[in-house]
């Protein structure tokens, strides 16, 4: 387990900007559409619990490419994904299956240069074994999908579960319904960088 002071700590805003609809909102709508998920179990105790921001997607492209390797969290956080997506009003989604996270840059790629996307989810499930292998597949797959968000200037969302366990793939894929899936946090967070991409494209230049 890493110390408290190494783990990622993630800032709420309240702030207002286009196709974020207010988390307080009390309209039958927004219930509806709200996508609700357990705790995740890499959070601070301070944040555990929230509910995931709700944008409003209508319009966007989203692709998914899925490792079909470790198929049974791997599905349950394509699931969850479509699900956020869907949450977003997002009706425009593709899903693509390759072997496994060490192909997943590569066919991210091909949705990519079709220019038929906005965004794209990167999904894959990595699980430390007794060999190299495990740190050798995660950095070539870090780098590859950064080196694809920063080429072709769309977002690509890191959707690569890195674990040491099974039991920490399946706490964080909600694989038999308990535990966080981070899946819909990857959805919603393809929403969001989606519409901040949108919102600059559509002001004047400078």
């Amino acid at each position: 387990l890493k110390p408290f002071w190494l783990k990622p700590l993630r800032h709420i805003h309240r702030v207002a900007v286009r196709g974020l609809v207010d988390p307080m909102a009390d309209s039958e709508e927004a219930k509806k559409r709200k996508v609700s998920n357990a705790p995740n179990p890499d959070g601070t105790q301070t944040i555990r619990g929230l509910d995931l921001p709700q944008y409003d997607g209508t319009g966007l492209r989203i692709g998914v490419v899925c490792a079909r390797w470790n198929s049974i969290v791997t599905n349950a956080l394509v699931d969850g994904c479509v699900e956020a997506l869907k949450s977003c009003s997002v009706t425009d989604i593709t899903v693509e299956y390759v072997a496994g996270s060490y192909e997943v840059p590569c066919a991210a790629q091909v949705l990519l240069e079709s220019k038929r996307f906005d965004g794209v989810v990167c999904i894959g499930c990595l699980v430390k074994g007794e060999t190299m292998h495990f740190e050798y597949i995660c950095e070539a797959v870090t780098q590859g999908i950064m080196n694809l968000n920063l080429t072709y200037k769309t977002p690509v969302i890191y959707g690569i579960l890195s674990v040491l366990t099974e039991e920490q793939a399946k706490a964080r894929s909600g694989v038999g319904g308990a535990g966080h899936n981070s899946g819909k946090d990857w959805g919603i967070t393809c929403v969001e960088s989606c519409l901040l991409k949108r919102k600059y494209a559509a002001l004047p230049a400078a």
